[in-house]
């Protein structure tokens, strides 16, 4: 995977020094908020959506370098999510990351306010990107709306109402396609629209790249080592959430991730083919953190 350890290594390095720098311009009081913000934020992690849209960006021909603020909106979003999800009246995780989650740092009242921040200065980022031209507008549109209530809200919100109750396929795939395949998809979309490439091909890709993350993620509860992923695992059995192993069952939820990995690479191929996002779609099917 030398392309995917290249590409990615300098895109993180990339990625991690704006992160900081664009924390540290805005002044946040009290201080106890912009802690928060940054404990979590500033917290390391794999920075999967960022990476994707700059490799994205760079497959359509354009400089990433010159959309730190998008790249930045979608880890932000990403991160306030993080610390909502392992909230007590969601996920309950004391964990992420390696690291105490952020309520168990700075108590369930601030852990809230800093997720709801973080939200806010994500919208900030993508109204300012979006005023800069049409493109930068629909950018930033299907971000924030990937993000709400037709996006991640509505899967997160369906992963709690099928907790210990009866599901099937269809509400496993609605769970896996809005929770986590449309922040996954929306950084790929976003470069297609800024660099006027194939939109309908990259949102394809993308969705199915999605749903191959959470397949996996499910699957490293199951099995995973909780010190690799930095957070407790086997959480999902103990509270019977919906995932692909209550569905198919261990054996067929794998057979399942190894055909959805194989469909992302037939769906990359009509993106035009690129070794980065082949190699990517092989890391995450075999990814152990």
């Amino acid at each position: 995977m030398t392309k995917l350890k290249e590409k990615y290594g300098e895109y993180l390095t990339y990625f991690e020094k704006a992160l900081k720098e664009l924390c540290m311009q805005r002044e946040i009081f009290p201080s106890v908020l912009a802690e928060s913000m940054r404990y979590s934020l500033l917290s390391g992690g794999k920075r999967v959506r960022p990476v994707l849209f700059f490799g994205g960006l760079e497959h359509f021909g354009a400089d990433y370098r010159g959309e730190t603020a998008l790249a930045a909106a979608l880890e932000y979003i990403h991160t306030y999510s993080l610390i909502h999800d392992d909230l007590p009246a969601m996920d309950n995780d004391d964990f992420r990351r390696g690291n105490l989650s952020n309520h168990k740092v700075f108590g369930e009242a601030n852990a809230i306010l800093a997720g709801d921040a973080l939200l806010s200065e994500a919208m900030c980022f993508l109204l300012k990107e979006g005023a800069r031209d049409a493109r930068h507008q629909s950018a930033a549109q299907y971000l924030a709306e990937a993000a709400g209530a037709q996006g991640m809200v509505a899967g997160q919100s369906a992963d709690l109402l099928y907790t210990g109750k009866t599901g099937g396929e269809d509400e496993l795939r609605f769970i896996y396609a809005n929770k986590t395949g449309k922040l996954i998809a929306a950084p790929i979309v976003m470069a297609a629209y800024l660099c006027g490439g194939d939109v309908s091909a990259a949102e394809k890709f993308g969705n199915c790249l999605g749903m191959l993350f959470q397949l996996t993620d499910d699957l490293l509860d199951e099995k995973g080592d909780s010190a690799k992923l930095g957070k407790t695992t086997g959480k999902d059995r103990q509270e019977d959430k919906l995932t692909c192993v209550k569905v198919y069952g261990m054996e067929q939820a794998e057979l399942l991730a190894d055909k959805t990995a194989a469909s992302c690479h037939a769906l990359l191929g009509a993106l035009g083919g690129d070794p980065f996002f082949s190699e990517m779609i092989d890391l995450i099917r075999s990814r152990d953190n």
